[in-house]
């Protein structure tokens, strides 16, 4: 005969995470449309919110000494800026090739807590991507590897770049497969089509 145990967890058993916790590394794509992945929230004395125009963020990027994307190939970005208004605190844009994106940022001027609110950033833009149909990501390391590490991404070669992400400034890249995609650098396997 079977017993319960009450709610309690066997040893040795997986323990349940939380799409949360685990930085929203099981899927981008947890928001159901495009319309709940890129509605703006309040995390902290910030309000977060998609940039319908990367130009406010271009201070960002001067200010971090990071090359500026061109703005026509800008597919999406999030900002963050104090919920009583004012200027962006901090940015990451997105470019998209097929079902990639590259990720350029996040970018923080100041906050109290910076690595923080690169992890919102990022996973604001994650949920983007996914809504818009992306399961890859690629972003160059900027002295967030923690951030990096938290979400799932792994360092991978500049050879798993798409076509019209290759041959861009920056050194270090890590990607990021949502699902249960694995990354495979055998046979030339590692480009992805745009």
């Amino acid at each position: 005969m079977a017993r319960s145990n009450g709610g309690r967890r066997r040893p040795g058993a997986a323990r349940e995470t939380s799409v949360r916790a685990a930085g929203n590394a099981a899927a981008p794509g947890g928001a159901a449309s495009v319309d709940d992945a890129s509605r703006p929230r309040l995390w902290q004395d910030l309000e977060l919110r998609p940039l319908p125009d990367p130009t406010p963020a271009r201070p960002l990027f001067e200010f971090a000494a990071v090359p500026w994307p061109d703005p026509s190939v800008v597919t999406f970005g999030w900002g963050a800026a104090p919920a009583a208004g004012g200027a962006l605190l901090a940015a990451v844009l997105a470019e998209r090739a097929g079902r990639a994106v590259l990720l350029h940022g996040p970018l923080i001027t100041s906050h109290a807590e910076p690595l923080a609110l690169a992890a919102e950033l990022l996973g604001a833009a994650l949920a983007h991507a996914g809504a818009l149909g992306a399961d890859t990501a690629f972003a160059r390391p900027q002295g967030l590897d923690r951030v990096w590490i938290r979400f799932g991404f792994i360092p991978v070669p500049e050879s798993a770049l798409p076509a019209a992400f290759a041959g861009r400034e920056g050194v270090g890249l890590y990607g990021w497969r949502g699902g249960s995609a694995l990354w495979s650098f055998r046979d030339g396997d590692a480009r992805i089509t745009a």
